[in-house]
């Protein structure tokens, strides 16, 4: 069994990351989701995470807990190194990702690919509107870092998140399929 495929999934706030995320291991088998540790309250909404305080986080780091870790909007991320079991076991494991860590997740894992999600604007304003986590001025500050291009050098596979997220998540899963690393 070869091992499996680290799959950092981006793409701007409010591009359904967690939503095609879930419909690609809910649809089709051989997908896992990361679990990441956030310092969020887990009241303050969002995908499912481990919620920690800072001086936990913090701690973890210190003891290795950690595959990745990075922070971006305030936050701290880590990806528990715990992951490095499911990809020798063949799984392949989606995580959603901050750009900035991308070049360091592609030195950590053998086999890894991104899977870039891509929306229109409009889509975007109103998809982050709907959640109801951000100001009128943070989702505007959120649309403009989604015109943040990718670093190079990267195994990228774009998908565009129109129509139905069955299809979105087909689309993902094909792609991904037909790419060798």
């Amino acid at each position: 069994m070869s091992a499996g495929r680290f799959i950092a999934v981006v793409g701007p706030s409010g591009v359904g990351k967690d939503s095609v995320m879930t419909a690609l291991a809910d649809s089709f088998p051989g997908y896992a989701l990361v679990r990441r540790v956030i310092t969020r309250a887990p009241e303050a909404g969002g995908e499912d995470h481990t919620a920690v305080s800072e001086a936990r986080f913090a701690e973890m780091c210190e003891a290795g807990a950690f595959a990745l870790h990075w922070q971006a909007h305030g936050l701290f991320y880590g990806i528990p190194a715990t992951v490095d079991d499911d990809l020798a076991r063949g799984r392949d494991l989606l995580a959603n990702l901050s750009r900035g860590v991308l070049q360091a997740a592609k030195a950590r894992f053998g086999r890894f690919v991104v899977l870039s999600l891509t929306a229109p604007p409009e889509v975007l304003a109103h998809r982050l509107a709907a959640r109801g986590r951000e100001s009128a001025d943070d989702i505007a500050a959120r649309l403009k870092r989604a015109e943040f291009a990718l670093p190079e050098g990267l195994p990228v596979v774009e998908i565009a998140n129109a129509g139905t997220l069955r299809q979105t998540a087909a689309r993902a899963h094909d792609a991904l399929q037909a790419l060798s690393l």
